[in-house]
């Protein structure tokens, strides 16, 4: 049974860090894609980033986020990890770890900015950023 369990969210104040961490279990998932989506109160759930395997070549980020977020892997531990810095209150959300089976490389940068392209999800952590 896979599981994905997403940790490190909290009540920070504008400009602050946090790490968020999301172990993987059930299985090798050294070559899957491994994301971030954020919900943010009233609205749909949105992609943040995305990163497959180690392969530094295969990471996107949200516009929104770009410079200030760094995602990254720890195949050993089947690990993702989101390194937020100066975060500011528009960060505030529920995120979402999510895992992509998906193999083919055809149009992945498109594709894995999509929920539904992904299998497995977390069950989210909150993300609360004051001004």
């Amino acid at each position: 049974q896979v599981q994905l369990v997403g940790s490190g969210g909290g009540l920070v104040q504008a400009g602050a860090s946090l790490r968020l961490s999301c172990p993987a279990s059930g299985g090798d998932f050294g070559s899957w894609t491994m994301g971030w989506f954020a919900r943010a109160p009233g609205k749909e759930r949105g992609f943040v980033a995305a990163i497959r395997g180690t392969d530094r070549r295969h990471i996107v980020y949200a516009d929104s986020i770009k410079g200030r977020f760094t995602i990254s892997r720890l195949n050993a531990k089947n690990t993702v990890n989101l390194q937020m810095n100066n975060l500011k209150p528009d960060d505030t959300a529920f995120y979402y770890c999510a895992l992509d089976s998906r193999k083919a490389l055809s149009a992945w940068a498109t594709s894995v900015r999509t929920p539904n392209e992904y299998d497995y999800w977390g069950q989210g952590t909150q993300v609360t950023v004051s001004s």
